[in-house]
């Protein structure tokens, strides 16, 4: 079987009952691909044991790519490519390149964050989205748990989404 296709869904009504149901999950075993709520939902990154996300890392690099980039650009365009002389100012007076280094600053931070998102998370303009459950969207928090990285078996894994409080569990194919 191909990873990815095939997944098991613990359907459930409440946040609270989602929260434990996720460490109870996690402590049978199980390996949660990913739980969709309508809504945030506190403490469900520490319960799937999530990491600190390096976003701001890529942020501050790229900011740093940016007032760097802004600095060299300026100083060559205004000091050695086409030196004017205006008001008997220095050719290259930094408190003057200040808002543009702020912009650009902002500019390829802003930038590479969503750059950086779109690739991490795997979102492509031509890729199609796996919908695994529309009430994910309105009043439902749906556990998918991928059968494919699991070594238990699906009667095992559904044994214990029903243990957890899951109202629902159903199975959801991708082809």
């Amino acid at each position: 079987m191909e990873s990815g296709k095939n997944f098991i869904l613990g359907i459930y009504e409440d946040e609270d009952v989602l929260l434990k149901a996720v460490r109870n999950v996690r402590e049978k075993g199980v390996k949660i691909h990913e739980v969709f709520t309508p809504f945030p939902v506190h403490g469900l990154e520490d319960a799937l044991g999530y990491k600190r996300s390096r976003l701001p890392i890529a942020a501050f690099m790229f900011g740093i790519t940016g007032t760097t980039l802004a600095l060299t650009m300026m100083f060559y365009m205004l000091g050695i490519d086409w030196p004017m002389n205006i008001g008997g100012k220095d050719y290259t007076p930094l408190p003057d390149f200040i808002p543009v280094t702020f912009e650009m600053t902002v500019l390829f931070a802003a930038f590479g964050m969503v750059g950086t998102f779109f690739v991490v998370s795997n979102l492509k303009p031509w890729g199609k989205a796996k919908i695994f459950d529309l009430r994910s969207t309105d009043d439902k928090h749906v556990m998918a748990v991928d059968l494919d990285k699991n070594s238990l078996s699906p009667e095992e894994i559904s044994a214990a989404l029903n243990d957890s409080g899951a109202s629902e569990v159903n199975t959801k194919n991708f082809d």
